[in-house]
């Protein structure tokens, strides 16, 4: 039975598993399980918890890491702030919900900011955004949004974005899974040709590694920031959070 795991749909191509399975190697805890949960419904987590009794921590992922926190008992700062939870602790049979992506992207970013980028465009408005969003707002950026749907104030959509708007947002983040594996030839629809060298470029696709929108940025001069490190950084932070 399995100590941790990762609950979500379609997780066949997920990061997490191998990731944690190379850690437990290396820390000599190759003992230690981490498995796959592909739950059909997040009511199933039910089913998950009675099956393995052992499990003490896990991390979650699309789609449900906004509806896993009617099933917990508390809520991290983080996680109540942002809304959404992608790591669960759990503590004498308590549920935990934390939020690690907002440490991953915070930490993956820092390096890069400069003091042109106080204003960021985010590519989309789903879960995946909210991370974003709650870090960004902390260091005091001003956010804007493209997407289909108009669910947010300050959402352009994406036939309305321009040379005017780029020159404003010299931070570009997608949070759209758009030109993820298999689907490695489409982009998001924006007008690349407004990036300029003074544009930080963000996706928080990982697979592939620079994907069709990275690499149009690049070509404009842009520096680009693939998903990678902060899902490396969010699963060490969620290691931490089960551990210490």
């Amino acid at each position: 039975m399995a100590e941790y795991g990762l609950i979500g749909k379609n997780l066949s191509h997920s990061f997490s598993k191998a990731y944690f399975e190379k850690k437990f190697k290396e820390l000599g805890l190759d003992y230690l399980e981490y498995a796959n949960f592909e739950l059909e419904n997040i009511e199933d987590i039910k089913q998950v918890l009675s099956r393995n009794p052992e499990l003490r921590g896990f991390n979650v992922t699309i789609p449900y890491k906004e509806s896993i926190i009617p099933f917990l008992d508390e809520l991290s700062p983080e996680a109540r702030g942002i809304a959404a939870v992608n790591c669960v602790k759990i503590t004498n049979g308590k549920l935990i919900g934390h939020n690690t992506d907002a440490y991953g992207f915070a930490s993956s970013i820092k390096p890069f900011l400069e003091p042109q980028h106080s204003r960021a465009l985010i590519l989309g408005t789903g879960g995946a955004s909210k991370a974003v969003v709650f870090v960004l707002r902390r260091l005091n950026v001003e956010v804007f949004f493209a997407s289909t749907s108009k669910k947010r104030q300050g959402t352009f959509p994406y036939e309305a974005l321009n040379e005017r708007l780029f020159n404003a947002c010299k931070f570009i983040i997608n949070t759209t899974p758009v030109g993820t594996f298999p689907n490695v030839n489409e982009c998001p629809n924006i007008p690349y040709e407004c990036i300029t060298s003074q544009h930080l470029v963000y996706d928080l696709i990982y697979n592939p590694e620079e994907t069709l929108f990275l690499q149009k940025a690049k070509s404009q001069g842009a520096t680009t920031i693939n998903g990678l490190s902060m899902l490396q950084l969010q699963a060490e932070k969620s290691w931490e959070i089960w551990n210490f």
